[in-house]
């Protein structure tokens, strides 16, 4: 067992949350480790990360807003100064079919070049649409873009599926320990409201240069890959599916649906050869995110598809609960 310092952080998962969190951590000064499975570079079903849109869209009725603000705003810094980590700006248009307004868009008045569309200009079947910018990025080269950075911050990262939140702290010395589990918080910090959300996608190859995306009765994107060249498709959102084959009746309707959404930009794609099909599970929460602190564990997990949307906001609440939790670890002198 390491001996325990009490600057010393362990974060638990290397999922987005986990990076960001890791990143303004040892930008603070703070030891830190991570421990995880999986490691950015690996595929595999067992976290959502490097599966992502990574748009930074935010659904209309999540709560913790400024939370998202604060992460749209780090993102948006880092397009500007290095383009390298592949998160950038483009253009997004999102459509409605369940409302007839945009009253919920609370992020209106945040997002640069927010423009509400002309009724007339919309596909069939929509009823409210906008267009507004916002960033994205490449999962497989922002991912290990983060490693990169956080190695050179001294950040330690240990390839390890742990059974216990106290293993992780034990392996380290951490005082404190980061849950960043995504799924595995339902067997690490015992939380039945854990659940996992299949996703399948396709990687084609395209120039389209602008993200599109339908929510409502038929949740449908498009979403350019940074240093690619090509586009991710989708999509479909299934509870409690944690099968990793692909099924492949889903490419016909999930082309059929961005054609209709794009005006027929994806004709041309032959599904039986065109296509590079993606599946992961993104990790939910039965009643929402959970970022808090308990005890010498700050809890961080639940953020489902909107984990790059909450990312470096939900970092910096993390940062504030393990300074908040140190200052109760540190001896007194």
């Amino acid at each position: 067992m390491a001996g325990e310092r009490h600057d010393n952080v362990v974060v638990v998962g290397a999922g987005i949350i986990g990076l960001a969190s890791a990143l303004l951590l040892a930008e603070d000064g703070l030891n830190v480790s991570i421990v995880a499975k999986d490691l950015p570079g690996d595929g595999g079903l067992g976290w959502a990360s490097p599966h992502a849109g990574a748009t930074l869209i935010p659904p209309p009725e999540m709560g913790n807003q400024e939370m998202a603000m604060e992460s749209i705003r780090w993102y948006r810094s880092l397009a500007k100064s290095d383009p390298s980590s592949s998160v950038r700006t483009v253009k997004a248009t999102e459509y409605f079919t369940d409302r007839e307004t945009d009253d919920a868009i609370w992020y209106k008045e945040f997002v640069p070049k927010y423009k509400l569309l002309p009724k007339g200009s919309l596909p069939p079947g929509y009823k409210v649409g906008y267009s507004f910018e916002t960033c994205l990025a490449n999962p497989e080269v922002f991912l290990p873009w983060l490693k990169k950075t956080l190695e050179g911050l001294g950040v330690n990262f240990i390839r390890s599926e742990v059974k216990s939140l106290l293993e992780a702290k034990a392996m380290t010395g951490a005082s404190i320990v980061v849950n960043a589990s995504g799924l595995g918080a339902k067997t690490l910090a015992t939380d039945s409201a854990v659940v996992g959300y299949r996703g399948q996608t396709m990687f084609v190859k395209s120039d389209y240069n602008e993200v599109r995306l339908i929510n409502g009765h038929e949740y449908t994107y498009v979403i350019p890959r940074m240093f690619s060249g090509g586009v991710i498709l989708g999509g479909i959102s299934q509870e409690n599916n944690f099968d990793g084959t692909v099924d492949t009746n889903l490419r016909k309707d999930i082309l059929r649906r961005v054609n209709r959404m794009t005006g027929g930009a994806f004709e041309y794609v032959n599904i039986d050869t065109d296509v590079k099909d993606i599946v992961g599970v993104r990790p939910g929460r039965k009643g929402g995110i959970r970022v808090e602190l308990d005890g010498d564990t700050v809890h961080a997990y639940g953020f489902k598809g909107a984990g790059y949307v909450y990312s470096f906001g939900a970092a910096a609440k993390v940062k504030r609960l393990v300074l908040q939790a140190l200052g109760k670890a540190r001896p007194k002198l």
